[in-house]
């Protein structure tokens, strides 16, 4: 899908679900879509911040949740860096993670161990689930 395509689709799904295609989600979808790995929240806002000296970092938060909510950006826990997101609307299918320690690199890739039969306790409904795979990339080996 071509970005422009990409783009106007997101849009049309924020107007679907009952928000405001403004300036700044506009923006904020763009700085996501130019960027190739996940971008902190921070990282995000540094970028807004030059045709939006008014934005708030809650404003750039808030609204990278929702597009999280909607299928559009995933969230990742590096863990001592914290979440960063990345735009995921045209892969929207369901994958894990191989990620580097030394580097913060992420591989996706789709095999996931819960193919596999699972007995979890009773009255349990899984309603969505992560697996990441800590080790060092070819690079920082």
């Amino acid at each position: 899908m071509e970005p422009a395509d990409e783009m106007k689709e997101m849009l049309q799904l924020l107007s679907n679900n009952g928000y405001r295609i403004t300036e700044q989600r506009q923006k904020l979808l763009a700085i996501l879509m130019e960027e190739q790995g996940f971008l902190s929240p921070k990282d995000v806002y540094a970028r807004m911040l030059v045709d939006f000296p008014g934005v708030s970092f809650d404003t750039v938060y808030r609204n990278l949740r929702i597009l999280h909510q909607l299928g559009m950006v995933e969230p990742f826990n590096f863990m001592e860096n914290g979440v960063k997101f990345k735009i995921c609307f045209s892969k929207n299918q369901h994958h894990h993670h191989l990620v580097c320690l030394a580097c913060d690199k992420i591989v996706p890739f789709d095999y996931c161990p819960l193919d596999r039969p699972i007995h979890f306790p009773e009255k349990m409904k899984v309603m969505y689930h992560r697996f990441e795979v800590y080790g060092l990339c070819e690079y920082c080996q």
